[in-house]
């Protein structure tokens, strides 16, 4: 039996997580309409969930979703304020109907399932899980009704690891999923995919703008105006990831880094450039369970300590193949296949 996933401890005022899901069989079925789709029902429940989508890409077979999670509040919205969260989000006509259905129980005498539809709200509210699961529902039961099909459309559960939201860890994580296209040589410069987070804040949206922002904040150690944290995330992105060469004719073209030559330079003892491991497909920012700094990592695990065996006495594994300077450690040691 598996565990239940792993998330912030309660102490942990605001989590971030990076959730990945797949396709099953890893069909490239997400075509233009349907990723356009995906991020309509993305912003709607992070309306309604009271989350914020840091970035995010949109691939042909599969998704990453950076996302925010403040700790549940002890005083929860009243049904007045939980109508007006549902109406900005889900639109007036569905919030008008919650409460009609809500009087009609009501004059029915019937007030415990009134509350219980009330509950069910709020449930999907300051929660990964509920978040990611409305998501996935959601968005199957419109790509089914659009293609004329039935069943799962996602490989499982999605995976989730817990970034720690100061420093490098949280901006490198953003950045590692913005350059998900790049990678795959869809395009040369993130900012052409229309469909991640910092190309919407490129654009000038202001909910990717916003979200943008934190992780440069985080990166930077201050606040930055919205407007122009597009401007130095893409210095972290093109700090990060992009590597250059000079051709004969003395312009610039762009180069990656084959994983199969990083994989032999890390199995010699090499360390890579946090721009090289940014510009491969690597493990741990998928399975590492939980990336941040020694201390960041070590907290969660001694919060958690009861999922773990007794033997293990600590819980930051440094990220192999990681240059020591730049102090990324996660939960789990990936001592195989460290890029996909």
């Amino acid at each position: 039996m598996r565990q239940p996933r792993l998330k912030a401890p309660r102490h942990h005022a605001v989590a971030y997580y990076h959730c990945i899901s797949r396709v099953v069989n890893r069909d490239f079925v997400l075509k233009d309409k349907e990723r356009e789709m995906f991020v309509h029902f993305m912003r709607m429940y992070e309306r309604l969930c009271g989350l914020r989508v840091v970035t995010f890409c949109v691939m042909s077979n599969h998704f990453h979703v950076l996302v925010e999670v403040p700790r549940r509040p002890e005083k929860l919205p009243t049904e007045a304020e939980l109508l007006g969260i549902i109406a900005r989000s889900c639109g007036k006509t569905r919030a008008h109907l919650v409460r009609l259905e809500l009087e009609e129980l009501r004059r029915a005498g019937a007030h415990a399932a009134a509350q219980a539809i009330i509950d069910g709200w709020l449930g999907r509210m300051w929660d990964v899980s509920q978040f990611m699961k409305t998501l996935k529902q959601v968005f199957t039961q419109w790509f089914n009704k659009e293609h004329g099909r039935k069943g799962t459309l996602w490989e499982d559960r999605f995976r989730s690891v817990l970034v720690e939201g100061t420093g490098n860890p949280i901006a490198m994580m953003a950045a590692y999923i913005d350059l998900n296209p790049v990678r795959a040589g869809v395009v040369e410069d993130p900012k052409d995919y229309r469909w991640c987070g910092y190309a919407e804040a490129a654009a000038g949206i202001k909910v990717a703008k916003e979200g943008i922002a934190t992780a440069v904040e985080a990166q930077r150690g201050r606040k930055v105006a919205a407007n122009q944290a597009a401007a130095e995330y893409r210095q972290l992105l093109f700090t990060w990831g992009v590597t250059t060469s000079t051709n004969k004719d003395g312009t610039m073209k762009k180069r990656g880094l084959d994983r199969k030559k990083a994989a032999k330079e890390l199995a010699r003892g090499g360390k890579l450039p946090a721009h090289e491991l940014l510009r491969c497909r690597v493990r741990y920012f998928t399975d590492g369970a939980v990336i941040g700094g020694r201390a960041f990592v070590d907290g969660v695990f001694t919060a958690l300590r009861h999922r773990f065996g007794p033997k293990r006495e600590d819980g930051a594994r440094r990220m192999r193949g990681m240059e020591a300077g730049v102090g990324l450690f996660a939960l789990r040691d990936l001592r195989r296949n460290v890029f996909e």
